[in-house]
């Protein structure tokens, strides 16, 4: 094969008939990087948008600047408590014959005049008139927003960082030290027990600690970036350099993620470029009165599924607001990578709306190519600021390419979300009888994955436990889960449930990819959905939150779920067992008695899906002579299980490489070769 093929072609040959599309792919990124280098001088300062536009402190002449780009707008003023309000006495001015700022305007306060009135956590806001009329705006580079007490109203706050003063000395974790990223999903919103929003301090204080214990390498937060509506998860993003006023300060949000660090722990935020909330008030909607400032016209700049604004990629503008916002989470809060939302719909003007039934379609099918090339800038960007970023992908389409490097025809991406894995478990529990289970069906959909391209495996997410959907638990034990969870009620509903909980579980962290994510509550099977405050549940947060004290409670079998959660997280940290090309082997496929042996790494894994079937001496190949010893069972009583299996025995092969067992139904059992 030709060298001169692009390296995803040269690792896929069924995608040599694509070449064109992904060499064109390279080249338009090359373009767009050469382009704005020559302008800028380099990505990285490209990126510095924020160190312009917005709020600025100019230690030469001794004051700040506000500038705001607005291309469109007829007049912007500033005003805010520094002048009382006043909406005409501080105009800003047009910054004329600027090539690198076109359509940005500028005002300058002094501090000598303004030391006693512009200060830290006073509050501001841009009249902007335009052909829309007289608004009053919050800036879009504004990087704090407050909620104003008994109103639906919010405002921008003036907030230095220099005079906080966070101390970042002792933060001298290394994200490179995450070799597989083992990911704890949380919302510190709905992360305490009591019906209330929680705060960055109490997620700090009450459940970092749980997150260590449990052995999570990492946490992924939701919801950072401002958002007006609370029930969107942090979806619905108004301010982009914001982190939500909603759980505490800034340095609150620090203190969590150098706490975090001091722990081992890195700190991923699921950032939000694919979108934005269509509000005036509070985002960045026709901010300068033209609805395509930084959004498309017309039905193209229309999300058709979530009721939001799409971002015009197209514009130079646009991609530094969005590529700026990269450089500032890293460098302003320490973040050790991302979780770009929403990137199927980026990537695609039919926003995922279609079936990709061959590699066609991946590259000939409605590919917004401007929007792809934006992703392949973000990373770049992320990755020269910081070169052992965590990049993630939530893509349900299958893009090949997209997490291989840019250079190599792809998209720049760390990891892509194994989207189908959830998606399957859901579909089995629901449609199919346990009898009815073709365990070829769990290998396959586990290990069908793109070669070279690392992918993080989940059974369910923060989607699978939202209002409308249900957990695992809750597709296993539904309504038994409030009246049969006590350790001695004997329900079969609940052992079934608590039984298939663990080994779909396990099962998905071993094979399904280089790294697993859980959200939070999960692990120890949380029984109720999540419903956000809102009119239709009288505001209640009775279900935005997260009860411990379930799990905790060691009457109940959500503390045996959580035991094993920890215990399967601490094995395959401490055997690296998710290390990219970790072989894979399989040992023995039983259909008949539904049980999967295989190795991965140094262990042994059997699992046993039967409903019934409990096998004394269970013969199964080894793979390798000698003595084997059990690392764990999940029918260990510790675990919510039935003690069936002694794990102090040892098991030797025979001539065969073959040890024989007693393959307890519904169990997953770990062996290791000890000599």
């Amino acid at each position: 094969m030709s060298k001169k093929l692009p390296q995803i072609v040269k690792d896929d040959p069924w995608l040599e008939p694509q070449t064109e599309q992904i060499e064109a792919r390279i080249n338009s990124y090359n373009q767009l990087k050469n382009d704005l280098t020559n302008k800028y001088g380099s990505l990285y300062n490209f990126a510095g948008a924020h160190t312009f536009l917005g709020i600025n402190y100019d230690a030469t002449n001794n004051g700040w600047w506000y500038r705001e780009w607005a291309p469109a707008a007829h007049a912007l003023f500033l005003t805010g408590d520094f002048n009382n309000w006043n909406r005409d006495s501080h105009p800003l001015k047009r910054i004329e014959g600027s090539n690198e700022w076109n359509g940005v305007w500028e005002i300058f306060l002094p501090k000598e005049e303004y030391k006693d009135t512009f200060v830290h956590g006073s509050f501001i806001k841009v009249r902007v008139l335009s052909q829309l009329g007289d608004q009053d705006r919050i800036p879009a580079y504004i990087e704090r927003v407050v909620q104003e007490p008994n109103s639906p109203n919010f405002k921008g706050q003036v907030w230095f960082s220099d005079q906080t003063n966070f101390d970042w000395s002792g933060d001298d974790f290394k994200t490179s030290s995450i070799h597989t990223p083992i990911i704890y999903e949380a919302h510190v919103g709905m992360s305490q027990e009591e019906e209330k929003m929680g705060t960055y301090k109490e997620f700090t204080d009450h459940v970092l600690p749980k997150v260590r214990d449990l052995g999570y390498n990492c946490i992924q937060l939701m919801a950072v970036q401002e958002h007006p509506y609370y029930g969107s998860f942090g979806y619905h993003v108004s301010n982009f350099y914001a982190a939500t006023s909603k759980f505490g300060t800034p340095e609150e949000l620090k203190q969590l993620i150098k706490t975090a660090h001091s722990m081992g722990i890195a700190v991923i935020m699921d950032i939000v470029h694919s979108h934005a909330v269509k509000n005036h008030n509070e985002g960045i909607n026709e901010f300068d009165g033209t609805v395509y400032q930084y959004f498309h016209a017309g039905e193209k700049g229309d999300h058709p599924d979530w009721d939001s604004k799409l971002f015009d990629y197209s514009k130079w503008e646009v991609i530094q607001f969005l590529a700026s916002n990269v450089r500032y989470w890293l460098e302003e809060y320490h973040f050790d990578g991302f979780r770009f939302d929403g990137v199927t719909s980026m990537m695609y003007h039919h926003h995922g709306h279609a079936g990709f039934g061959s590699y066609d379609d991946y590259f000939n099918m409605g590919v917004d190519v401007d929007a792809v090339r934006y992703l392949q800038l973000a990373n770049e960007i992320a990755h020269d600021i910081k070169p052992d970023v965590i990049s993630i992908a939530e893509d349900v389409s299958g893009m090949p390419g997209l997490s291989r490097a840019t250079q190599d025809g792809g998209v720049g991406f760390d990891y892509r979300l194994s989207m189908g894995i959830p998606d399957f478990w859901i579909k089995i529990l629901e449609e199919q009888q346990d009898e009815d289970w073709n365990i070829w069906d769990f290998w396959s959909v586990m290990l069908n994955r793109r070669a070279n391209e690392k992918a993080i495996a989940y059974s369910e997410s923060h989607d699978q436990a939202l209002v409308g959907d249900k957990t695992i638990a809750m597709w296993l034990m539904d309504a038994e889960m409030y009246t049969g969870m006590d350790n001695e009620s004997g329900s079969i509903v609940v052992d079934r449930g608590v039984a298939l909980h663990k080994m779909i579980r396990f099962l998905t962290c071993v094979l399904g990819g280089e790294g697993y994510l859980n959200f939070m509550g999960n692990e120890f099977g949380h029984p109720e959905w999540i419903d956000f405050p809102r009119e239709g549940n009288g505001w209640s947060y009775k279900y935005a939150r997260r009860q411990w004290s379930l799990a905790e409670n060691g009457f109940l079998r959500y503390q045996k779920l959580n035991n094993f959660d920890a215990a399967m997280i601490h094995l395959v940290r401490d055997h690296h067992t998710l290390e990219p090309d970790t072989p894979v082997n399989l040992l023995n496929m039983d259909t008949d008695n539904k049980t999967i042996c295989f190795q991965k790494g140094d262990l042994v894994f059997v699992f046993n899906f039967h409903a019934n079937h409990s096998l004394p001496n269970y013969k199964f190949f080894a793979g390798e002579s000698g003595s084997y010893e059990i690392l764990f069972s999940s029918d260990e009583k510790r675990f919510g299980g039935h003690d069936r299996i002694n794990t102090e025995d040892r098991f030797f092969t025979d001539e065969d490489k073959c040890i024989s067992i007693y393959n307890t139904n519904r169990t997953a059992t770990v062996f290791k070769k000890v000599d």
